[in-house]
């Protein structure tokens, strides 16, 4: 990576001419003091994007994996359509779960709203281990017409590139194709064994934006709340 020399964060605050009525001084000093931060934190981001760009070709798929869609047969090369780089989301819906995941469905619904921007620069795919059936009648039901749900039937993406032991578990995987050779080129690898003390387990950046807005609260994320399907009115 290009080494670039940046103005430090202090002096950039420096340009900082936001005042917000009755605000003291002591609460001036200490958010300027976190725009140093904040500003710092915008770079890391970056670093660490520029890093994954620049990881090294991965390893080529043993196999051109086989799903069920909801139009029948595909193939995981066949999701690229006409894109070089296919993004599939493993949620958590197996086939012993009576209802899908409400942290995944909080997130997917997300994608199901960003679906047109995204599909302008890559393919996405939505895989679970239940029949195709099942991921149907819940994209039904959230009221998502615009995410395509695949069935891993016989499980052997799932467990290459998710889970061994074929566990109902999360995964997030990023594949490129090139000259015809589609290889594996990123997935998030933090896992529970990861985590910080006094924290969920999570990668980062966050995939969903829920948490990020909750970041920006007093509350924070709290530590006894997660998403639900459904909500009392």
């Amino acid at each position: 990576m290009a080494s670039r020399e940046l103005t430090p964060a202090t002096e950039l605050v420096k340009k900082n001419r936001s005042h917000f009525p009755n605000e003291s001084e002591e609460y001036r000093r200490a958010r300027n003091a976190l725009l140093v931060e904040e500003i710092e934190l915008r770079r890391h981001l970056e670093r660490v994007a520029e890093m994954r760009r620049q990881l090294p070709p991965g390893g080529q798929i043993p196999m051109d994996y086989r799903f069920e869609g909801e139009n029948g047969p595909v193939t995981l090369s066949s999701l690229f359509g006409d894109k070089d780089t296919l993004l599939v989301y493993s949620y958590m819906f197996g086939p012993k779960r009576e209802r899908p995941c409400p942290s995944c469905t909080s997130f997917m619904s997300t994608w199901e709203t960003k679906l047109p921007d995204l599909e302008q620069r890559v393919s996405i795919a939505m895989v679970a281990r239940s029949p195709i059936d099942r991921l149907r009648a819940a994209k039904q039901a959230r009221g998502w017409t615009r995410l395509k749900v695949y069935s891993d039937t016989e499980g052997h993406y799932t467990r290459t590139y998710v889970s061994a032991e074929d566990a109902d578990a999360p995964g997030f995987n990023v594949f490129t194709r090139k000259d015809g050779i589609i290889r594996h080129f990123w997935s998030g690898e933090m896992g529970p064994g990861m985590a910080d003390p006094g924290q969920d387990p999570r990668g980062a950046p966050d995939l969903d934006p829920l948490w990020t807005m909750l970041d920006f609260t007093p509350e924070g994320r709290g530590t006894n709340w997660y998403p639900k399907l459904e909500y009392g009115r």
